[in-house]
């Protein structure tokens, strides 16, 4: 998609968080709350963001997940990084309610950091920082789980 448009499309203020270093589960029950109290919100570098646990059992899990369903009715899981993280966040926001979807509605999430964010202040989240709050050495990037699912970019 056109980062401009997607921006435009956004409209208003946001802010623009980080993902890199921040641990996925953590990064978007943060990010899910602020939405659901009305924040515009933009991640950049999600292929960043980390998953916590040993490696081969973290790729078990997405591809369990991914591997659900048929190829015909669904249900569907993304490959992409940026649209697993966008999946996370759905999966904490109260998807079956008005309220939800339109908090839904207000974040966008992008690989790396696009031409027209370069020069915007990017904040950390600190609460979801891994060095900050895991003391395991166990963890895979989010662009590892993608790759494992089948995504090339």
């Amino acid at each position: 998609m056109n980062v401009k448009r997607a921006l435009d499309t956004l409209g208003g203020d946001y802010v623009v968080i980080d993902a890199s270093g921040a641990i996925l589960g953590r990064l978007s029950s943060v990010i899910a709350k602020r939405l659901l109290n009305g924040e515009r919100i933009v991640v950049v570098n999600a292929e960043k963001a980390v998953i916590t646990g040993k490696k081969s059992a973290v790729f078990e899990r997405y591809k369990a997940k991914f591997d659900r369903g048929s190829k015909e009715k669904g249900p569907y899981f993304p490959k992409h990084p940026e649209k697993i993280f966008k999946r996370t966040v759905r999966g904490m926001l109260p998807w079956g309610s008005r309220r939800g979807r339109e908090a839904y509605k207000r974040l966008r999430v992008f690989i790396g950091v696009p031409e027209e964010l370069k020069g915007k202040d990017l904040q950390k989240v600190e609460s979801a920082m891994l060095e900050k709050v895991s003391k395991t050495e166990k963890f895979v990037l989010l662009e590892e789980v993608s790759r494992h699912l089948g995504w090339a970019n």
